[in-house]
């Protein structure tokens, strides 16, 4: 029974350390992902590389989450194979950092984290303090789940069960190794594994030799995360995860043996703590970031032999673009007319991003032949919404559902607030960016650096946004809803700044002044066309009221 009360106290203390990491993680990507990749794709020395893995990794909360954002980003093309690979390097560090700060007691700190994020998300409106909110309670549950976990071990610490298995651990130190490694790996969080062997060392429940082994083990498990995550990527996604498993595996294979091997018993005996076992992850990684950052360009001609781009990749050009997924003749079953309809609206989507993304680039340096390539784009865009119109119409009405028939028809309104998304990009962000050119004026500082963060976040909304398609999940719909009025903020905020520097005499803002408030409000109902994904999923929950305007008053209230 004592055994089954402390599986379930360990089961319990361990999912709150998980959920807890990932309550900060996402707190922080709410408030500040559409920033990541302008920072991380900026980057030209190794050395900076690996501060701004470090500085998001201490951001994020996670290593992991470093290595799958830099993954994506170097499938586009956005980022090279040794800028991404110091990324990675310097994010495990960062990790480590992470679980320095956190191994202090800060159990005092958990009453004020929790008075004043739980304020902060519940009383506050505004985004960013909400995720502030949501963040500072993360990390107070974090203290938490540690006091748990060492709560959940006192009771068997002087049984004769957890010192037998210590006792197996600190002897053979390959099994802790390959348990250290399985740990982090299903635990699928570095921080959460390894400050569970910093707690289990702190209490005395196992030996500072078992949980160094362990935590060596933790680490090369840690690298297996992004290799998993990004196995259905493209070929030169992959190729930096499996670059940093095969570095950080080899270095925590030769720390496994040279210090159980080289180092005099006593060097690792029962006189360390759990705070000297923080010193030395910090330490493994440290000194990894140091001896791997001089060869990160150069493992990128032997990554590529290795892993060479499928023939599929190298064989795929710009005009090679995928054909439309739908048949009118031949419809099928109501289950696989709405799958061609959702394949079709990614694919669409997929094009009206590709309008969206080089608007800025055109503001900058957009020359006639470049406008006009992106608005050719915009006459698939316009048979897509043909396609899917002929679809929809195709159906047989007689043997489809109400509710088939009504996602359908959600659709075709989908398809058509696409192509109006497309129409914003090629009849009026181009046009604005036209002229601009022929006038020669720049933005000021500050308002380029406004319309640069709203870019962004549109990107990542239009992310979001193909993920509600694929899976009408309520939590997303919410999610894009209220980024949809995060923007519409934004937009109203950046106008305000930008009448106070006409005010004050701004020169740049006054000579671009028309174009600045004309970029916004396009902006603004690009946004909205692509978040409308969220309606039919919040009106069907009941999330999504039919009118804002209140209702008449009975004329006796009016008029007293």
């Amino acid at each position: 029974m004592a055994i089954v009360s402390f599986l379930i106290s360990l089961a319990g203390a361990t999912m709150l350390l998980l959920f807890a990491v990932r309550m900060v993680r996402t707190g922080i990507e709410r408030s500040y992902g559409a920033s990541f990749q302008r920072v991380m794709t900026r980057q030209n020395s190794m050395i900076q590389a690996s501060i701004v893995g470090l500085t998001m990794a201490l951001v994020l909360q996670s290593s992991a989450a470093v290595a799958l954002l830099t993954s994506g980003f170097a499938a586009s093309g956005l980022l090279s194979f040794g800028s991404g690979l110091a990324i990675v390097l310097g994010g495990d560090l960062g990790s480590a950092l992470i679980i320095q700060i956190l191994s202090f007691k800060l159990d005092w700190l958990v009453p004020l984290l929790l008075a004043i994020g739980g304020w902060l998300f519940v009383k506050t409106e505004q985004k960013k303090l909400r995720q502030m909110g949501r963040i500072l309670m993360g990390i107070a549950f974090i203290l938490i789940s540690l006091r748990f976990l060492r709560e959940a071990m006192d009771p068997i610490r002087d049984s004769a069960f957890l010192p037998a298995i210590a006792d197996y651990l600190a002897r053979d130190y390959i099994t802790a190794f390959l348990v250290g490694a399985a740990l982090a790996f299903v635990m699928h969080s570095s921080v959460a594994a390894i400050l569970m062997c910093v707690t289990l060392v702190q209490i005395g429940a196992i030996p500072f030799t078992a949980g160094l082994s362990l935590v060596l083990g933790a680490n090369l498990g840690s690298a297996f995360i992004p290799v998993w995550l990004t196995r259905g990527m493209d070929t030169a996604a992959r190729r930096i995860p499996f670059a940093n498993l095969g570095l950080r595996g080899a270095w925590a294979v030769i720390s496994l043996f040279a210090i159980n091997l080289a180092l005099p018993a006593d060097l690792l005996g029962a006189g360390h703590g759990g705070q000297m076992l923080v010193n030395a992850h910090l330490a493994f990684n440290a000194s990894l970031l140091v001896l791997a950052l001089p060869f990160c360009r150069m493992l990128q001609g032997p990554m590529e032999q290795l892993m060479p781009d499928t023939s599929a990749e190298r064989d795929s050009e710009p005009v090679a673009k995928p054909s439309s997924a739908l048949d009118p003749g031949n419809v099928g079953s109501s289950a696989q007319a709405i799958s061609s309809l959702k394949r079709e609206l990614l694919r669409m989507a997929d094009l009206v991003e590709a309008m969206f993304r080089p608007t800025l680039r055109l503001y900058k340096s957009g020359e006639k032949d470049q406008i006009r390539a992106v608005q050719a784009v915009d006459a698939e865009v316009n048979d897509c919404l043909s396609g899917i119109r002929a679809f929809v119409a195709a159906l047989p009405a007689d043997t489809m559902s109400n509710q088939d028939a009504g996602i359908a028809r959600d659709m075709l309104e989908y398809a058509v607030r696409l192509e109006t998304a497309g129409d914003v990009v090629a009849k009026r962000l181009t046009v604005l960016a036209g002229d601009l050119r022929k006038t020669g004026k720049q933005f000021s500082k500050e308002g380029w650096s406004e319309l640069q963060q709203m870019h962004e976040t549109i990107l990542v909304n239009m992310q979001l946004a193909s993920n509600v398609l694929i899976s009408d999940d309520l939590e997303s719909a919410r999610l894009l809803n209220a980024e949809k009025t995060e923007v519409k903020r934004a937009e109203r905020n950046s106008r305000k700044r930008h009448f106070r520097r006409l005010q004050i005499g701004k020169v740049q803002s006054f000579e671009t002044s028309d174009i600045h408030l004309e970029t916004l409000r396009a902006f603004r109902d690009f946004n909205s066309h692509i978040a409308a994904v969220a309606t039919p999923i919040l009106y069907q929950s009941g999330q999504l009221l039919e009118t804002r305007l209140i209702e008449e008053m009975p004329n006796s209230v009016a008029e007293s």
